[in-house]
């Protein structure tokens, strides 16, 4: 197949009267998620900077950490693995200096590997994406035509590690290295998991200024739209000429037509190189499983514009996703209750696992993590405590997380097959989100955070989601600005059916390239007029009125006008956790939602005096079984909460009469059950960090 055969590949069904910039996976031929990986509790250790050959290049290090990465090769250290009840262990193998550069340590991983499967551990193997070019030309000469070349006058390396050097992705000769690496990983080392690090800086702006990615985005512009739509959108249609955008300022808003088409083209390149990745090693083995690291998370950073990663697209083509966020369980000395529920939620309805790590003490466990993490990990995620250390520093998890892991394992059938029970969608729109990097982002994760706190089960959507939204009583539009027509006559179609609808500031006010309405699209919902057009560099102005409330039909529409921050995030900033404190009007939004929802929701938490616990409802229908997580996030601060009041919908016809408490945290107990109108009522006495409440259905 030639470049330009394989670019119209690229661009198939996209077409100028759809939704441009709808970022939805393309069908893959690759299995559904590995069964394993389903039916085992996924607790990971892992080392990928310990090779000599690394820390001898990038200098720094100690003296003894030569001799530990040994002692890391040995039955006795995968003997305490086991002890400590690690299933998987991710471990160097292909660093970026060359296989040749690399042979010696590969076959320490080989015997590693072989060690560890002896104990019943699974084996991950690491694949970085930089290129550690002093030894790895001399291996490769041709390698220089992959490197990107100086952006903005400097060299696009890793960090300040100068010798690290990155590439466009999409080189073929690159593309054809990698797979040379994960062949022999998968049929040599037998590997149970590939994990493909760095996800984060491929799809980065300054790769694509690569030659060979310029000339793909020329062929992209070409093969998705025809010469009058591109004049429609550009103002001309000869992209002969056409150069990726250079911009090194922060942007609040991305409106330029071509940085928007550039960023479509960034995502797409992304999306398509982990799916041949996937196809590719699922080809050798469809058992081992796909792990990257986008890295960011659902944490405030716009990945869209900033790394060219659009979850709904990037997900499918993984099994697992990292995420390096930071973000530690927990709540900071000015009241913000921090955490990854963002993250894992949208792990969760994409069908991947997200992996971070969980546990304090030793590198690769991190100063953050506590039981909080854990827990956090064990409830919103899916079968997964995530990464608890390095390979040779897990002995040093301390007692009380060594209490959840034991806790994790020994009742993991509360944790297979669930799902969660969720009354309320948020949209993530990727239009919205992605060409805007102020007030959706606030909004999104302010109002999001309002959920959290006042325990209303939610969902974070994307746009493909909007197709079937039946199983919800509210969609959440927290300023989602722009909408296409077809996902507006979605959202009509919802709220005709009886859904509820909450919908704040400029949402539906521009289309899905950006470009202004007369008026709200959703006006008819809404009932009310946009403010008035400030031109195209002004700043919108959010309506100064009450909430409004309608009944269309059978559904119920509330309008906000605003959400109303906190803490002020300076303009184009990331909309990072120091800016998560509640919203002032957050009572008020709660309220709204309540209303839209009929005022009743699937649960209820009342914990006395503190916003501080967080709650969950999952469901195990097989097993006839609902579940309801409680955490603490000022638990590991010795903050404990004492009878908190929970409120459970049951199914139809269904019953429960005792509940019983699980905790890692010390004994167990029941409680008995008011059962009323098929709501169940139920006191947990105390709660330290996690409790795990189990509601046996008849």
């Amino acid at each position: 197949m030639n470049r330009r055969d394989f670019m119209r590949g690229v661009a198939a069904g996209i077409s100028a009267t759809k939704i441009p910039s709808l970022m939805v996976a393309e069908e893959t031929e690759a299995a559904s998620p590995r069964g394993w990986l389903k039916n085992t509790p996924f607790i990971a250790v892992g080392s990928w900077d310990d090779m000599p050959i690394f820390f001898r290049r990038v200098g720094g290090h100690g003296t003894w950490e030569e001799a530990d990465y040994h002692s890391e090769h040995t039955e006795a250290t995968v003997g305490r693995l086991k002890a400590l009840g690690v299933t998987i262990a991710i471990i160097d193998f292909f660093k970026g200096f060359g296989l040749e550069a690399e042979a010696e340590h590969i076959g320490l991983a080989r015997k590693m590997a072989g060690l560890l499967r002896q104990h019943g551990i699974r084996v991950g193997l690491y694949v970085g994406s930089t290129i550690a070019y002093e030894t790895f030309l001399a291996e490769e000469p041709s390698a220089q035509e992959w490197f990107v070349p100086d952006y903005l006058g400097r060299p696009v390396i890793y960090g300040d590690q100068t010798f690290r050097k990155r590439v466009y992705f999409m080189h073929p000769g690159y593309v054809n290295y990698i797979k040379r690496v994960v062949r022999m990983g998968v049929e040599d080392l037998r590997a149970d998991l590939i994990h493909f690090d760095n996800t984060s800086l491929q799809g980065r702006a300054e790769i694509f200024h690569h030659p060979l990615a310029v000339k793909d985005f020329r062929e992209y512009l070409q093969s998705a739209y025809s010469p009058t739509e591109l004049k429609e959108r550009l103002g001309f249609s000869n992209v002969k000429y056409v150069l990726p955008p250079v911009i090194e300022r922060p942007l609040v808003v991305i409106n330029d037509p071509l940085f928007q088409l550039w960023t479509d083209f960034r995502c797409r390149q992304l999306n398509r190189y982990y799916r041949d990745m996937q196809n590719y090693i699922h080809g050798l083995n469809p058992a081992v499983v796909i792990d990257s690291n986008p890295s960011s998370g659902m944490a405030g950073t716009n990945t869209i514009w900033e790394q060219g990663i659009s979850y709904p697209g990037l997900f499918p083509h993984m099994e697992i996703s990292w995420t390096e966020e930071g973000n530690y369980a927990g709540v900071t000395s000015d009241g913000i209750l921090v955490s990854k529920i963002r993250t894992y939620k949208t792990g969760s309805i994409l069908g991947t696992q997200i992996v971070t790590y969980t546990a304090g003490g030793g590198y690769y466990g991190r100063e953050g993590g506590n039981r909080a993490s854990m827990a956090e990990s064990m409830v919103f995620n899916r079968q997964s405590l995530g990464m608890v250390g390095g390979i040779l520093r897990a002995q040093e998890v301390p007692e009380e997380q060594r209490q959840y892991i034991r806790f994790f394992k020994d009742n993991f059938k509360y944790y297979k097959g669930v799902q969660n029970v969720p009354d309320v969608a948020v949209l993530y729109s990727y239009a919205s989100m992605g060409f805007n990097n102020d007030r959706p982002a606030v909004s999104f994760m302010l109002f999001t955070q309002a959920l959290i706190q006042a325990v209303v089960p939610f969902d974070i959507i994307f746009d493909g989601n909007l197709k079937d939204l039946s199983k919800y009583r509210v969609l959440v539009l927290a300023d989602q600005e722009c909408l296409s027509d077809e996902q507006m006559n979605l959202i009509r179609k919802y709220v005709a059916q009886g859904g509820g609808l909450a919908a704040t500031e400029q949402t539906s006010l521009y289309t899905t390239r950006r470009l202004r309405r007369p008026d709200f699209g959703l006006k008819d919902l809404l009932k009310i007029s946009a403010p008035a057009w400030q031109g195209p560099r002004g700043e919108e102005r959010n309506l100064q009125i009450a909430p409004v409330q309608n009944r269309i039909g059978r559904g119920r529409v509330a309008y906000i006008p605003s959400v109303q921050p906190a803490i002020e995030k300076p303009r184009a900033e990331r909309m990072s956790s120091m800016y998560w404190k509640l919203p002032l009007n957050w009572k008020e939004l709660i309220a709204e939602v309540k209303w839209a929802a009929g005022d009743r929701l699937s649960l209820e938490v009342n914990a006395p005096g503190t916003l501080a616990v967080v709650a969950e409802l999952m469901e195990q229908p097989a097993e006839s079984r609902r579940l309801v997580h409680l955490v603490n996030y000022a638990g590991p601060q010795g903050n404990r909460v004492s009878n908190i009041e929970v409120t459970v919908a049951l199914p139809e016809g269904k019953m429960t009469r005792e509940i019983t408490l699980l905790t890692p945290d010390g004994e167990g107990n029941t409680v008995p059950a008011n059962v009323d109108h098929g709501r169940a009522h139920f006191t947990v006495p105390r709660l330290d960090t996690y409790t795990l409440a189990v509601l046996e259905l008849e």
